[in-house]
């Protein structure tokens, strides 16, 4: 496998050489100072161009990088279901090399890439690598702040509780219907989005809101007690639906511990009727 250093002069070295490139700007996690580096972490990179046709209209100058064992092209995709991406601005290749490197490489034309860098758009993890006509602004050393979790309101607070607890009235009627595909669908894609967003407040209250919990959960082993985290474990099922009724209970226990939690912290009064009416529509969901 390519080291870093290897990766990182070849993606500016071939940049340096093509004046067709101008500069070359990476944010992701291997900027992000807090993130420990690891083998597996992508090269999230930029190159801003003149022109982005000569580069699609003969995409085999991306051979250069190595030897790919699968790509995707994510811009030529989200055409195909229905998005209206203009070439001409920007392109994207997704690159997964033979010796286990990854690469994403976006490019952009001059005018695209300043818009990244207006103070609406900018990504605080952004480092300029290379800037051969000085286009790019300077950036201030990275740091993940734009990523870390935010504090509740109220009005958060309270809807992702209801959210939670009402919608695991779907979950046990597709359990009872013998739809499976429908209840884990509920389970793990709409309930799991509100349990998680209170288990990130978790987090949150427990770090004084100076950390991100990673992208879908990432990091929650890391700042979740061994306790609670043993049973967050737990509240992923296999298909039998006895496992899924016990991970959806332990699920419902967790939830009320953090939120319980959170909600003392903020001074919000935890809404126990709802845990209440739900769970006993649950218990008596799964004893028909």
């Amino acid at each position: 496998m390519r080291s870093e250093k290897e990766m990182m002069d070849l993606i500016v070295g071939i940049a340096e050489k093509d004046e067709r490139i101008r500069a070359v700007y990476m944010n992701g996690s291997r900027t992000n100072p807090n993130i420990k580096k690891d083998i597996f972490q992508d090269y999230d990179v930029v190159y801003v161009v003149k022109e982005t046709h000569p580069f699609i209209d003969n995409k085999t100058w991306i051979s250069v990088f190595g030897d790919i064992a699968i790509m995707q092209l994510p811009d030529d995709n989200d055409n195909a279901w229905g998005a209206n991406h203009d070439f001409s601005r920007s392109y994207a290749w997704h690159m997964l090399f033979k010796d286990g490197n990854r690469i994403d490489l976006d490019i952009e034309i001059i005018e695209k890439a300043l818009e990244s860098f207006t103070k609406e758009n900018y990504d605080k993890l952004t480092i300029v690598l290379l800037d051969k006509d000085n286009i790019l602004p300077k950036c201030p050393s990275p740091t993940d702040a734009d990523y870390w979790i935010k504090k509740p309101t109220k009005e958060q607070y309270y809807a992702h509780c209801n959210e939670f607890w009402w919608c695991l009235n779907n979950v046990a009627k597709g359990i009872a219907r013998d739809e499976l595909a429908y209840a884990m669908w509920m389970y793990h894609i709409i309930v799991r989005e509100s349990f998680e967003k209170m288990i990130e407040w978790y987090i949150g209250i427990n770090t004084n809101f100076t950390v991100s919990s990673g992208k879908k959960g990432r990091f929650f082993k890391k700042y979740m007690p061994i306790e609670l985290y043993t049973m967050y474990k737990k509240t992923y099922s296999d298909g039998e639906y006895e496992n899924f009724w016990e991970a959806i209970f332990t699920e419902c226990k967790l939830f009320r511990t953090v939120a319980i939690q959170v909600g003392e912290h903020f001074g919000y009064i935890y809404k126990e009727d709802e845990e209440k009416g739900i769970t006993e529509y649950l218990k008596w969901v799964r004893n028909q």
